[in-house]
């Protein structure tokens, strides 16, 4: 089973009726940005695997309802011979995202987030779904 399936069935009942938390596939980067996810009574908490980033190479964006985390890396290595000559030079420049339906409801300052150790911690409060109105509306015929 490929870990967007796991994902996705393990939100199909989330939010109690609110739209479900969702990830975007993430089968490019098999390995990277792992992601555990724990339910509470009024909050979710994602710890995500970013080994080997930096805190500034992190960026967790809210928008449209989408929780969307990506980190991006840039790596530059040259290595010199005792006469100064490059003998080998290396670039590395890596970017990876998920991103996450957590609902319209959610605002930014409504979510929590950490950086230690090569995992970021992500506490998403529950919200209750606003009521949808009717979208066709009756007149009372008196």
């Amino acid at each position: 089973m490929m870990l967007s399936n796991v994902f996705s069935d393990m939100f199909d009942d989330m939010m109690y009726g609110l739209p479900r938390m969702m990830p975007v596939n993430n089968t490019r980067n098999q390995g990277l940005m792992n992601c555990d996810v724990r339910e509470y009574d009024d909050r979710y908490e994602l710890d995500m695997e970013l080994a080997g980033f930096k805190k500034g190479d992190i960026k967790a964006e809210l928008k449209d309802g989408y929780l969307t985390v990506k980190a991006e890396r840039r790596n530059d290595e040259e290595q010199k011979d005792e006469a100064g000559k490059v003998i080998r030079s290396e670039r590395f420049t890596g970017v990876c995202q998920r991103s996450f339906y957590v609902g319209e409801d959610v605002k930014r300052e409504d979510i929590a987030a950490a950086y230690e150790d090569g995992v970021l911690k992500l506490s998403i409060p529950k919200k209750p779904a606003l009521p949808k109105e009717d979208e066709i509306k009756y007149i009372d015929i008196q």
